[in-house]
């Protein structure tokens, strides 16, 4: 499920990018895409409130990977790669769910969740690369331009 989660993710990643850079050629243009798996479930950003709970419930305390796919587009060639970070979830009462979702932060993250916010609280530890569950894996990503600029 992971392996094709990865393609499905780097061809929306290059979708996004080759878009943009068609239309600015002289700029470096990167885009992303993230998902958050549970077992063999996908988690997308939620349909509605519901949703969100539904999913934050399903997710208490238990271990979930986070792919992010990243495309850089520069000088007519595109680079791609992808980032899995694992992320163990804190164990959340309904009453903790149910305030985080009326804050409106997990409306528009995949699994309903995010580090930098208040969703912060219902993470117990990431193992990987904090800045990939924000959406957008920082230091691979400063890691990978060098090497496209340097070439």
């Amino acid at each position: 499920k992971q392996w094709y989660q990865r393609r499905v993710r780097a061809a929306t990643a290059r979708g996004k990018a080759e878009a943009v850079a068609q239309q600015h050629k002289d700029a470096v243009v990167v885009g992303a895409d993230t998902c958050v798996i549970l077992g063999s479930k996908i988690l997308e950003k939620p349909q509605d409130p519901t949703d969100a709970r539904e999913t934050l419930a399903q997710l208490s305390g238990q271990t979930v990977e986070v792919i992010t796919a990243v495309c850089i587009c520069y000088a007519g060639a595109c680079n791609s790669f992808h980032v899995s970070t694992e992320v163990e979830m804190a164990y959340s009462s309904e009453e903790r769910i149910r305030q985080y979702v009326e804050t409106g932060e997990p409306m528009d993250k995949a699994g309903s969740f995010g580090t930098q916010g208040q969703g912060a609280v219902l993470i117990e530890q990431i193992k990987g690369c904090y800045f990939n569950v924000m959406g957008l894996p920082l230091t691979r990503l400063t890691q990978e331009l060098q090497k496209m600029l340097d070439h």
